[in-house]
């Protein structure tokens, strides 16, 4: 096996399909908590960290949520709630 060095991107995204393999099995305990430690590093992290949260992690939730006509938006902390309506907002949906 190669060792790959994974990217802020590739592991946002990865812990953005941990999340959803989670809501999809119905283990909204586990979801929660993926979406409360994002939300942390959504409000600590450097500014590079928050928008890979953002772009990557946010994005990835809420388009799956769209396409299966989820309604979980309860589910968001509050920040990422916030940044979860601005890429609704913005994409005119």
């Amino acid at each position: 096996m190669k060792n790959k060095i994974a990217t802020i991107y590739e592991k946002a995204e990865r812990f953005a399909e941990i999340t959803k393999i989670a809501i999809m099995g119905g283990n909204i305990n586990r979801a929660k908590k993926c979406l409360g430690l994002a939300e942390r590093l959504f409000e600590t992290g450097s500014s590079e960290t928050k928008g890979v949260i953002s772009h990557v992690y946010v994005f990835s939730i809420s388009s799956f949520m769209e396409l299966r006509h989820c309604t979980i938006s309860n589910l968001f902390p509050k920040a990422l709630k916030a940044e979860y309506i601005k890429q609704i907002s913005a994409s005119g949906v």
